[in-house]
């Protein structure tokens, strides 16, 4: 970025694969994501002056979450046939050693899938900040003390968070997850 603001560089430099990894991992499209970036740190450029610094990290994330759920929501409506016959040629794979096994393969797949969405879908529900804790710690895989500067909270709060989702999970889903992974 060519600006004059030395600060606003510095920061664009500092964030920006943060705030295009969060995009990415909220809306599921890079395209978009780099797009959702963009108008996140344009955003930013036009109202730097008016903001407190010390809150533009979490400033950052929050806005690039928004935006690329605004885009899922979005796509999500506008799915059409002909994409879904297109995902469903993509999934064909070499022959296994039988038919069965494969079968039963895919169907453990599957079933596994459908319950880490049920999961994710009941703790967004749940408490949404532990959603937010787990996507930054777990899946776009930060250091806990920068994850807990995103969510504005002391690490000592996010590591606190953290135990009472796990526990939450166990005692929710820790059965049926057990059994699952038994099960192969």
């Amino acid at each position: 970025m060519l600006t004059g603001n030395r600060e606003f560089n510095e920061i664009y430099k500092k964030y920006k694969n943060l705030v295009l990894q969060a995009a990415y991992i909220y809306s599921g499209d890079y395209t978009e994501a780099e797009d959702i970036t963009q108008d996140t740190f344009l955003k930013l450029y036009i109202g730097y002056d008016k903001m407190r610094k010390d809150n533009i990290p979490s400033w950052l994330y929050t806005t690039a979450k928004n935006a690329a759920l605004t885009y899922k929501k979005k796509q999500k409506r506008q799915i059409l046939d002909c994409d879904r016959e297109e995902d469903e040629k993509s999934v064909d794979e070499p022959a296994a050693k039988s038919a069965e096994e494969e079968f039963l393969r895919r169907t453990l797949e599957l079933e596994n899938s459908e319950l880490h969405r049920r999961i994710v879908a009941d703790m967004r529900k749940h408490n949404p900040r532990w959603y937010d804790a787990m996507i930054l710690v777990f899946y776009m895989e930060l250091p806990q003390a920068k994850a807990a500067e995103l969510m504005g909270i002391r690490v000592s709060a996010l590591h606190a968070m953290l135990h009472r989702m796990r526990n939450w999970l166990r005692k929710k889903y820790g059965v049926e997850y057990e059994e699952m992974n038994r099960e192969r």
